[in-house]
Formats: C-alpha cells, sequence, structure tokens
C-alpha cells in the first residue's frame, strides 16, 4: 500500500513539472511507495515534457485519477476556474484517502489561490482548505527546514487582521502544536522562541504592549507545562540566535515574519507542514510559478524536499499505529 498520495496541484502551474521530475529522482522503493492525485491528461504531458520516463497506472507510478470537467479549458501559466477545480479535487482526493487510512501522509504540489476562488472555493490556501476538509478545529503553519523553522500564529490574512490574532491562547496553542510536532519526530525536548510582535519587544509599552500583554504569558503558561519556551525575543534577532543553533523553532507571529528569514536561509529546501490537523500533510514551500509553467525550467529539488518529509510523517504515523 502506498505511504504517500501527492497532490498534482494546479495544472496550469508548476505542479505536474516537478511532481514528474521528483518522482523520476527517487529510488524505484521510495518511487513505489507514492501515489499521484491528479489528471493523466498533464502528467503524462508533464512526462514527456520532462523527459523523465514515467507511466502512470499499473506497472508504473500508482494513479488516483482527479479531474475536473472541460480540462480543455485549462490554459498554460494562467489562473482558470477550471485548473481550480481540478486543484481541488486534487487536495479532496488526497485528503479522503488519509482520512480512510489508505495513506500516511499527504504532499500537495502548488495551487493558486486565485484559481481556487474562481472555482468557488474560498479559501486562503491548502492550511484552510485541510482544516475544512478535515473538520479539524484548529490549524497552523510551519516552515521546516534544516537550518531555521517557524511555526506561525496566523498566516493569509491582512497585518491589521494578525495583530488581532496574537492573543494568548492562540500563542500558547501554537506554542503546543509545535512542541507536539518536535517531540513526535524524536525531539526529547524542543527549544521554542517566541519573536516579539512589536520593534524591540514593545519597549516596556512604548511602541506596543501586545508582547508583554499576550505573549509573555503564553510563554509562561507553556513553562508551567514543561514545554522549553522562551521569549517574545525582538524579531530583528530573534532569527539569528535560532539560526545559529539556539532554538529549535520560532513562533513567528504573522505569515511574512516566518517566511522571509526561511526562504532566505533555506529556499530550495524548506518545507510547508500543517500541524492539527487529524492527517499529515507537508508541502512545497513555493507557488504554481506562472512565470515558468510548461517550460522544463522547474525545479524539482523543494518537491524532493516535501517528500523526505512526507515519508518521515507517514513513519511516525506507523510507527504510532504499531504501538496502539
Amino acid at each position: 500500500m502506498p505511504s504517500i498520495a501527492i497532490a498534482m496541484g494546479d495544472p496550469s502551474g508548476i505542479g505536474p513539472e516537478i511532481v514528474c521530475k521528483a518522482l523520476a529522482a527517487l529510488p524505484a522503493a521510495e518511487r513505489a511507495e507514492c501515489v499521484v492525485v491528479g489528471a493523466r491528461r498533464f502528467l503524462e504531458r508533464a512526462d514527456t515534457l520532462t523527459g523523465a520516463g514515467l507511466a502512470f497506472g499499473p506497472g508504473g507510478v500508482a494513479l488516483e485519477e482527479a479531474g475536473a470537467p472541460g480540462e480543455a479549458a485549462v490554459r498554460d501559466a494562467e489562473a482558470t476556474a477550471t485548473g481550480g477545480r481540478i486543484a481541488h479535487a486534487c487536495v479532496a482526493r488526497a485528503a479522503e484517502m488519509a482520512m480512510a487510512g489508505a495513506v500516511g501522509a499527504i504532499v500537495t504540489a502548488p495551487l493558486n489561490k486565485a484559481a481556487l476562488h474562481m472555482a468557488g472555493h474560498r479559501y486562503d490556501g491548502h492550511t484552510e482548505l485541510l482544516r475544512h476538509l478535515t473538520g479539524a478545529p484548529a490549524s497552523y503553519m510551519l516552515l521546516a527546514s534544516e537550518r531555521l523553522s517557524a511555526i506561525h500564529v496566523s498566516t493569509h490574512c491582512s497585518l491589521a487582521d494578525a495583530v488581532a490574532h496574537v492573543t494568548t491562547a492562540r500563542v500558547l496553542d501554537t506554542i503546543r502544536a509545535g512542541d507536539a510536532h518536535l517531540r513526535g519526530l524524536g525531539a526529547a525536548r524542543p527549544r521554542i522562541v517566541c519573536a516579539g510582535l512589536d520593534p524591540h519587544c514593545g519597549e516596556g509599552g512604548l511602541f506596543g504592549e501586545r508582547d508583554e500583554t499576550e505573549i509573555a504569558p503564553a510563554v509562561a503558561a507553556a513553562r508551567r507545562e514543561g514545554i522549553d519556551a522562551h521569549g517574545p525575543v525582538a524579531g530583528d534577532i530573534v532569527f539569528r540566535r535560532a539560526a545559529a543553533g539556539e532554538f529549535d523553532l520560532v513562533v513567528a507571529n504573522y505569515h511574512d515574519q516566518g517566511h522571509i528569514p526561511i526562504k532566505l536561509i533555506a529556499f530550495d529546501s524548506a518545507v510547508n507542514v500543517t500541524l492539527g490537523l487529524p492527517i499529515a500533510r507537508c508541502s512545497v514551500d513555493h507557488g504554481t510559478a506562472f512565470d515558468i509553467a510548461w517550460t522544463g525550467r522547474a525545479n524539482p529539488a523543494n518537491m524532493l524536499a516535501a517528500l523526505a518529509y512526507g515519508r518521515r510523517l507517514a513513519a511516525r504515523r506507523r510507527a504510532a499505529a504499531n504501538v496502539v
């Protein structure tokens, strides 16, 4: 039985290409652990484009068909409603397989948020969509790389709304989610640090109060629970300290606070992991790259990193099931 379901992503983007390139680069045994959830039309076209030499279906790479009516309406490097419907169908089917226990983890290629909305699926991205599909009460985005990792208090919302999300309850839940995830991957006592929200953590209230009134109490509560939590530490220094090895995970308060340093340090190797779901899911940490879609120039390095992380998540699920 396959361990990983790979959702193809938006067919107008680089998803089909990086899926084919990554699968071709895997050892045969690891490729046999994968099932691709997608539309054959685009996967076979990508296979021809890349010269991957794959076959999809019996005797080749396992394929779970997930398309949409009117596939001919999809246009290269352009957001379309049909592309959004196909991307949604891929994710929904992969999530359904994981919920049923047919796979241990899902790895998603990028979708386009505008296309998703055009198709009538008004979610801000994979994280929110998967939360809806699985009925999870909360979800968290974690960007993981060898040198630096960050989990986010909020993700796809305006900066004004993000500030409002920085509450003691949400920060504490985010710390707990990050701690549980790292412990599940083998860390005995992960060192977690909260980034400050305001300049100099508010400078004693001169530049804002949430660092003192919301973040610090969350850190104190986490420490009382036995979590090795620290902070808040000023946002202009916390990532440097973490990258130097002082901390295992940074709690970032909003999307760009966490994404910018991670992408600066580990653009090709960072993996997007969704926590809080009843299934295991990770993804590439980039978009559909319409500027190079269907040119053969897409780099599969990030997909390979996501598949490696997905194998770790699937193995963790298997081990937990065996214990039970």
